[in-house]
């Protein structure tokens, strides 16, 4: 059974800083979602609010209309913001994870900072018998790993789902793909490189901008090469973070090193014009970003997914149109016209794979 879960997204449920509860909604194997905290979209379905289509789970106003409604008061209570500080700035904040914990919720954080070592917080959990789960939490060093270069002895296919800027909608995707392949009957392995596929139910995956930069590259390889020896996949299907044009990270560089795809699929919003999080820094362009990510991963982008931000249902099909025209690749959205496009690209460039389905 999945544990019950209230995420909180005041303000940003929908938008690109509530990416952790846009996911969560979307797609959640490990927790129920019984509702979303944001007063600005209150009394709506978070369904229809992201994706246009009734899922059934409320968006309340706050904690408390939340609990009154609820016939019972959820295990958990996950922020579902990533905002790009990754701390808790506002005491607003603070306050509605004490009064979760004081209703005996247990904290989920996905933050760089690390709740289990705030003293309130501490104090708030051991008064109130709740458990505080910091997802970012960097393991021992003991237990990290360098690379190694097995990853070059793999026997299947490695895609990686990278994009021209964060919260594009990689996961989303990569996710949605991963489902699309194991309905044809193939065994797929997912790796979640971020704190929102791990919340989603991911079985392999790191936190990785958590990782010290000296294991990174062998953390994403050991995640890969482990889910390899345990699943015996068919292929493996990699989140990717940010982009590797991006200024700000260097995780999209990170993935390519570890992973050492065999193809890339690149997701692009047309329609925003800067980074999500530097207004003063131009979007690049999408043939500038196939560019350097074929120059630096030596390996080809084998299709193109549309992030459908502020565009119309025929801007949609129109740019659909234009894309695979002028860059030569199948282009699709697969909110909105699901994965056959890149099911059939897959299938075409590994035929081999059309001999491993199994039947369901």
């Amino acid at each position: 059974m999945k544990n019950t879960a209230l995420v909180y997204c005041e303000g940003n449920f929908g938008l690109m800083d509530g990416k952790t509860a846009n996911g969560l909604v979307r797609v959640s194997l490990k927790y129920e979602i019984k509702g979303i905290i944001d007063s600005t979209k209150a009394g709506m379905d978070a369904g229809e609010v992201l994706d246009g289509k009734h899922n059934g789970i409320p968006i309340f106003s706050g904690l408390t209309e939340a609990l009154d409604c609820l016939t019972e008061i959820p295990a958990y209570f996950i922020y579902g913001m990533a905002p790009l500080s990754a701390f808790l700035t506002l005491e607003e904040d603070r306050d509605v994870f004490f009064k979760a914990m004081e209703q005996g919720m247990n904290v989920i954080n996905p933050l760089y900072e690390l709740l289990s070592e705030d003293d309130e917080f501490v104090q708030k959990a051991k008064q109130y018998g709740v458990k505080i789960i910091d997802i970012r939490r960097t393991p021992p060093r003991k237990t990290l790993h360098n690379f190694t270069g097995r990853i070059f002895d793999l026997k299947v296919p490695v895609i990686c789902v990278l994009g021209t800027d964060s919260a594009v909608g990689k996961r989303t995707t990569a996710i949605l793909l991963v489902q699309a392949l194991r309905e044809r009957g193939l065994r797929v392995a997912f790796i979640a490189t971020g704190q929102t596929g791990l919340l989603q139910g991911a079985k392999y995956g790191i936190p990785l901008d958590a990782m010290p930069s000296q294991y990174a590259i062998g953390e994403v390889e050991n995640q890969i090469l482990k889910a390899y020896n345990e699943e015996k996949p068919d292929i493996i299907i990699v989140e990717g973070q940010g982009s590797i044009s991006h200024p700000a990270y260097i995780s999209s560089c990170i993935i390519v090193r570890g992973a050492r795809p065999q193809g890339i699929i690149v997701q692009h919003p047309p329609k925003r014009l800067h980074l999500g999080d530097f207004n003063s820094m131009p979007m690049p362009s999408l043939e500038s970003e196939i560019e350097i990510i074929e120059t630096f991963s030596k390996s080809k982008v084998i299709a193109i997914t549309l992030n459908h931000q502020n565009m119309s249902n025929l801007e949609i099909t129109d740019t659909i149109c234009q894309y695979e025209a002028r860059y030569h690749l199948p282009v699709t959205d697969v909110l909105k016209f699901g994965c056959e496009k890149l099911v059939t690209c897959i299938f075409d460039m590994f035929p081999f794979l059309k001999h491993r389905i199994k039947k369901i």
